[in-house]
């Protein structure tokens, strides 16, 4: 049986278009990684931002993406928690690391351990392969002590205190990951969507959801708040929602900050605003927190669904252009997938 092989989508060049399809290196596992051969890997909006702009330094030629979901084909150095055959999804991080091993558009990919969940015998790659950097991202803004620095989640859930947490655009990837982590972490949640996403919100565990296109949406929201200590807002969106986000922290009772998935926002006084970086709980103890404490129990019960629902848009490293062409065009609460 001869060995396996890898192959990528590779970037050549800066704004190149297509991805080049072509052989790799198969990546060796060091200590406290696991080598994975990918079934799925999900798109986010990054990927054609990337593509298309080339405003985030990277050294070509090189991949993209961060979402996948697969069997582990090899473990590094003292790995106990995996073995080959196992069933995983996580956040490959190569993005932040620079190392091409750690990128998603590829037969095999590397992950660390703190980035890597179980997922249930009967869950598909593609469903499980929505998670990763929206469940990041939210985590990171929720948990991380220079973000809101909420508590953990917990399977079962923690017995709340009665606080809100406000989740701007909870049909969004990341907005659907921090419903339910919040949930978890017994916070009511009130969030936005749009009237169409309101049972999908709903189903996910918020409390309250909003209009966002309502004229009166602050004031509806801050209202709706009254005598409810706020433990602060996770804006999913970015401008112009950081805007009323801001302007309902400002107005209600408790934590003035707002973790927001954009940057470049001036903050009305007396609140903070700072930009998430999806992949920094990997160097911290949310990453651990999440993805070995929390959400391996949390699929397995069933208390935590990948969201938003996967949108296949075809199979093979062939299909991921198409893919990351289709996100630049924009989805509702779906999260592109390209099975491998």
């Amino acid at each position: 049986m001869s060995p396996p092989t890898n192959t990528a989508a590779w970037l050549r060049t800066p704004k190149a278009h297509p991805f080049t399809i072509d052989t790799a290196p198969l990546w060796t596992p060091s200590e406290s990684e696991i080598l994975i051969r990918n079934h799925a890997v999900a798109i986010n909006p990054v990927d054609p931002s990337i593509q298309q702009r080339a405003w985030w330094p990277l050294n070509y030629p090189t991949m993209l993406g961060q979402d996948i979901a697969g069997e582990v084909a090899a473990v590094g150095s003292g790995v106990t928690r995996f073995k080959v055959g196992d069933r995983v999804v996580g956040h490959a991080v190569g993005m932040t690391s620079g190392r091409n091993e750690e990128n998603a558009f590829q037969s095999y990919t590397i992950l660390s351990t703190n980035m890597a969940s179980h997922i249930p015998e009967g869950m598909p790659f593609e469903k499980a392969v929505v998670l990763p950097l929206g469940l990041s991202t939210a985590a990171c803004g929720l948990f991380q002590e220079d973000f809101l620095n909420l508590r953990f989640p917990t399977e079962p859930k923690t017995q709340g205190k009665g606080e809100a947490l406000l989740v701007w655009g909870g049909a969004s990837s990341v907005g659907s990951n921090a419903i339910q982590l919040a949930v978890a972490a017994g916070y009511e949640v009130y969030t936005t969507s749009s009237p169409k996403n309101f049972e999908y919100v709903k189903s996910l565990g918020a409390t309250k959801v909003f209009d966002y296109t309502s004229a009166t949406i602050v004031d509806d929201i801050v209202t709706a708040l009254s005598g409810k200590p706020l433990a602060g807002a996770i804006d999913c969106i970015g401008p112009p929602a950081t805007t009323p986000t801001s302007d309902v922290v400002l107005r209600a009772s408790g934590v003035k900050f707002v973790s927001t998935v954009k940057p470049r926002f001036e903050a009305p006084g007396g609140v903070t605003v700072k930009s998430i970086l999806g992949t920094t709980l990997k160097d911290n103890e949310v990453g651990k927190a999440i993805y070995e404490d929390f959400l391996p129990k949390a699929l397995e019960k069933g208390s935590f669904v990948p969201a938003p629902e996967p949108l296949v848009a075809g199979r093979g490293l062939e299909s991921i252009q198409g893919a990351v062409d289709l996100m630049a065009r924009g989805v509702s609460a779906k999260k592109i997938v390209v099975l491998l």
